[in-house]
C-alpha cells in the first residue's frame, strides 16, 4: 500500500490562518463555542472544503461535517473530527488541530485523487471546552448519549444542555446561542451507526511525554479513568485577632493538613504515572480577620488501573473518619469514569501508519477528556497525539511544530485509508 504524505505548505497555512479567529493579542485565542470567532473558524473550514468539492452538512447541534464521496455509494463513512472552540486565553492548537488535520486529509486526497471506497468526513465538534456553557463534551455527550454509561449519561440530557448557562452572563443560555448561531441544522445529520464506520481523533498530547522521548507522534492506547471528589471541613469563625490559637477550629488548616496527607499517602503506592489534582477550593467566609469555618476543595485522580484507583479511594474516603485539627471533614463523590479503551484494529492502523511513513512515535496514554471517548461508546474510534512544545496546553504558550502537526495528519491520511481499504 502507497505511504501519501500531507502538504506542510497547506498546514502551515492553516495554522496561521484559523489563529486569526479569536486571536487574545498575546499569542493565543479565546474562541468560546459559537462566538463571533467560532462562526469565523467555521466559516474558514466551509469555504476551504466546498473548494475541494465536499457535501457540507450540519446537524441540530451545530455539528459540521464536510464529506468526499467513496467510490461505493453505498459505503458508511470515515470520519475525523475534533473542535474549534477554545478555552479562555488558549493556545492555536488544542482541538483545532484535529480539525485542520482532517482538512488535510481531505485536501491531500482531492489534489493526489487518491481512490477510496468509503466517504470520508471532516467534522467540527460543538462545544468540547465547555468554557463558556459547562459540561465540557457537551455535545458529543448529546449525539452519543443512548450509548453512553448510566453514570455519565445523565448529565447530558439534551433539555438540560439547552439551558446551560453562560459562565460570564448568566440570562444566556447554550440553547439561545444555538438558535442565534445560524449553525442549527437538521438531527438526521447526527453522527451515529448507522451511517459511519469508525472514527479518528487527532490532538496535540498537551503534556511532554513526546518531547521528552525525542518522538513526535503518539499512538494514543485509551484515556484514563479518572474520579472527582469533593472535601467538605466544617469548623467555627472567630475573630482572627482576639482567638487563642489552641481553642481554633481552623477549616483551611484542617484542608491544609488534608492535601498534605493525601499527597504523602498516595505517593507511597510507588506509581509516579498515577496523577492528582486539587484545582478548586472554596473558603469561608474569605475574610482576612476572620477564621474560616468551611473550606470545600477537589481531588481529581486519574490513573488506568480500576485497581489502583481504588486503592487511592480508600486513602480518600479514609479522611472522613477522624478529625482535622478539630473540624469535621466529608467526604463525597461527584463522578468518575472508566478507563476507555481505542478499537484495537483502527490502532494497529495507526501504528503501521507510522512505521511506514517512518515517523518517530510510542504508544500513549491520553490523561486528558476528548470528544473521542464518548464516540468509542458509538463507533470504532482511535486517536493520535503530536507532540507539544514543553508539554504546555490550555495557555497562549501552547506550541506545535507545523511540522509535527503535518506529521500527524501524514499518519491519520494514511491511517485512514487502511480503514477504507478493510
Amino acid at each position: 500500500m502507497s505511504v501519501y504524505e500531507c502538504s506542510l505548505e497547506r498546514m502551515t497555512d492553516k495554522i496561521k490562518t484559523m489563529s486569526k479567529f479569536g486571536d487574545a493579542g498575546h499569542g493565543g485565542i479565546t474562541r468560546y463555542t459559537l462566538s463571533p470567532a467560532d462562526l469565523q473558524a467555521r466559516e474558514e473550514f466551509t469555504k476551504r472544503m466546498k473548494a475541494i468539492g465536499a457535501l457540507i452538512e450540519i446537524d441540530d447541534v451545530a455539528n459540521v461535517y464536510a464529506t468526499l464521496p467513496g467510490s461505493d455509494p453505498d459505503a458508511k463513512r470515515i470520519v475525523m473530527a475534533s473542535h474549534s472552540d477554545s478555552v479562555k486565553n488558549g493556545g492555536n492548537y488544542d482541538g483545532i488541530l484535529g480539525v485542520m488535520s482532517a482538512m488535510e486529509v481531505l485536501e491531500t486526497v482531492a489534489e493526489k485523487n487518491i481512490p477510496h471506497k468509503h466517504p470520508l468526513t471532516a467534522m467540527i465538534w460543538t462545544n468540547e471546552e465547555g468554557s463558556l456553557y459547562p459540561p465540557a463534551m457537551m455535545v458529543s455527550g448529546i449525539v452519543c448519549y443512548d450509548y453512553l454509561p448510566e453514570n455519565i449519561k445523565g448529565k447530558f440530557k439534551y433539555e438540560d444542555m439547552m439551558k446551560s448557562k453562560s459562565v460570564i452572563d448568566s440570562s444566556e443560555t447554550f440553547g439561545a446561542a444555538l438558535d442565534a448561531s445560524g449553525y442549527k441544522g437538521d438531527k438526521k445529520y447526527r453522527l451515529s451507526p448507522e451511517k459511519y464506520k469508525n472514527m479518528f481523533e487527532i490532538h496535540i498530547e498537551q503534556g511532554p511525554i513526546l518531547e521528552d522521548a525525542g518522538n513526535h507522534v503518539g499512538i494514543v492506547d485509551c484515556v484514563l479513568g479518572m474520579f472527582n471528589y469533593r472535601f467538605r471541613f466544617y469548623g467555627q469563625t472567630v475573630h482572627a485577632g482576639t482567638f487563642p490559637m489552641n481553642k481554633r477550629q481552623d477549616a483551611l488548616f484542617a484542608a491544609s493538613q488534608v492535601i498534605c496527607y493525601l499527597h504523602s499517602e498516595i505517593d507511597k503506592l510507588g506509581h509516579p504515572e498515577l496523577v492528582y489534582t486539587t484545582g478548586e477550593i472554596v473558603c469561608h467566609p474569605n475574610v482576612h480577620t476572620c477564621v474560616p469555618d468551611y473550606v470545600d476543595f477537589s481531588l481529581d485522580c486519574r490513573h488506568e488501573s480500576p485497581e489502583l484507583r481504588e486503592k487511592v479511594l480508600g486513602i480518600v474516603k479514609g479522611c472522613a473518619a477522624r478529625e482535622w485539627a478539630g473540624c469535621r471533614c466529608e467526604v463525597e463523590k461527584m463522578w468518575n469514569r472508566d478507563t476507555v479503551y481505542w478499537d484495537k484494529k483502527l490502532f494497529s492502523y495507526v501504528q503501521e501508519a507510522a512505521e511506514e511513513s517512518g515517523i518517530s512515535h510510542q504508544v500513549l496514554h491520553s490523561g486528558a477528556g476528548h470528544d473521542a471517548q464518548f464516540v468509542a461508546y458509538m463507533l470504532p474510534t482511535t486517536m493520535i497525539f503530536v507532540q507539544s512544545k514543553d508539554g504546555l496546553s490550555h495557555c497562549e504558550p501552547e506550541y506545535s511544530t507545523p511540522e509535527h502537526c503535518t506529521e500527524g495528519a501524514t499518519i491519520l491520511l494514511n491511517a485512514v485509508l487502511k480503514a477504507d481499504a478493510e
